[in-house]
């Protein structure tokens, strides 16, 4: 390699081991905790997840799956207990200490069943089933083994109160920060699986509406079969309505590019987005520098006004402070952003500034501008939470012209709206 790379390399594997040790300042998660335990606390809520994985089988009973890949799909039931609300703050995992855990302070697995067929996948729907007849589909991110992925969805269906009927997709990730390279292609590995649980679902006459919430490099799995199902059915069933990404870790480019292959008739999509995530720093560096989507700056007209002729809404949660040393988790730990996710984006709703608790100053607009307008009294808002609303992009418009800083003045604005050059817009759905 020509001697000029070598300080890049060297800035890389720093990073690398930066990010190490961050993940390993403390003593790992204890392993092995889905065994059963005979009894939870009277107070303790129980979440029944059903699984669908790409893994492979583990002879751990305790862990059920590996991080390696499995021949086919298997499904099972997960039973969580969550400590009573007394004891735990909302956001958190209350991981085990010790085995068996104790349910009064821990999160601990109460049952886990393999389904062997379509009709026990179809019972345990039939008696979970939500009312409203919506299904969350989670998809979990990189450096995730099993477990972990299903204390967490527990959490956030939990949390957020949401009343989805919770489903998981959980595709073969080792759970190590050094196989970023075989998480990625393990998720290339999974798309026609996810597609197929999810064309599964739709096809279920209980089943109206799909949200699906994914993380990190599972967004990538995500936005993948999506756009695989747009291509190979020419477009995606109107029953999946929502697609929430949170921390995408998603080259900005190709999502453009995958969002206009999946064509106009597509889901609604909300983005969950932070400046300071440090897990995305380091997969920039891994993915020849090109901004991550999950990092974005809002405040920059490049990408808003592309974002906004998409009508994808932006979530900038880059002043949230919360336990996750790399600011990768905030959707899930920060309790603002857990309400949100259960009482407005999981159902379908429009989230406005009204629901951050943001001031009005530009109408319906709840952007923070101090990147674009600089600090003009009365027009720079400060808030935990910024959002990007396509929906009031000409209010901000006028807003800002009358400072001299139009949206159309860039001719590097891509194009996320789904149109082909020379064709009429779309109109957001």
């Amino acid at each position: 390699m020509p001697p000029l790379d070598v300080p890049f390399r060297r800035r890389l594997l720093g990073g690398v081991l930066a990010l190490a040790a961050v993940l390993s300042g403390c003593a790992g998660p204890l392993e092995g905790v889905l065994i059963p335990i005979e009894q939870t606390d009277a107070d303790a809520t129980e979440v029944s997840i059903l699984v669908a994985t790409t893994r492979a089988p583990s002879e751990n009973e305790g862990l059920l799956y590996s991080g390696e890949r499995g021949a086919h799909i298997d499904f099972n039931e997960i039973v969580v207990s969550i400590p009573p609300e007394s004891n735990r703050k909302i956001g958190e995992v209350q991981w085990p200490k010790k085995r068996p855990p104790n349910p009064t302070t821990d999160f601990a697995t109460l049952s886990a069943k393999q389904f062997d067929s379509v009709a026990e996948v179809q019972a345990w729907y039939d008696h979970e089933r939500s009312p409203t007849g919506r299904l969350l589909v989670f998809v979990h991110g990189f450096n995730t083994r099993y477990e972990s992925a299903v204390y967490r969805f527990a959490q956030i269906a939990h949390d957020s109160k949401t009343d989805a009927t919770p489903v998981m997709f959980t595709w073969p990730s080792r759970g190590s920060v050094f196989d970023y390279g075989y998480d990625k292609e393990s998720t290339n590995y999974s798309r026609t699986a996810l597609e197929t649980l999810l064309m599964g679902a739709v096809a279920v006459p209980e089943v109206k509406e799909i949200t699906i919430l994914a993380h990190s490099m599972g967004t990538w799995l995500t936005v993948e079969s999506l756009r695989q199902m747009a291509i190979r059915h020419g477009a995606i069933p109107s029953k999946i309505t929502d697609v929430i990404l949170a921390s995408p870790d998603l080259d900005v480019d190709v999502f453009h590019q995958q969002i206009v292959d999946m064509g106009p008739e597509r889901p609604k999509f909300t983005v969950f987005v932070s400046r300071d995530d440090r897990a995305l720093t380091l997969s920039r560096r891994f993915s020849g520098n090109i901004d991550r989507l999950g990092q974005i700056d809002i405040n920059n007209p490049v990408y808003r006004e592309g974002l906004e002729q998409g009508g994808i809404t932006v979530l900038d949660l880059s002043a949230l402070q919360v336990g996750d040393r790399l600011n990768h988790s905030k959707f899930a730990e920060s309790p603002e952003v857990v309400k949100l996710l259960g009482q407005r984006l999981i159902a379908g709703q429009t989230v406005t500034n009204q629901d951050v608790g943001l001031g009005t100053e530009l109408g319906a607009t709840a952007l923070t501008l101090s990147n674009t307008v600089g600090s003009v009294a009365g027009i720079a808002i400060t808030a935990p939470i910024a959002i990007l609303d396509p929906n009031s992009r000409d209010s901000f418009t006028a807003q800002t012209r009358r400072f001299g800083q139009g949206l159309g003045a860039t001719g590097l604005t891509p194009n996320l709206s789904g149109n082909v050059p020379g064709t009429p817009k779309i109109q957001d759905r």
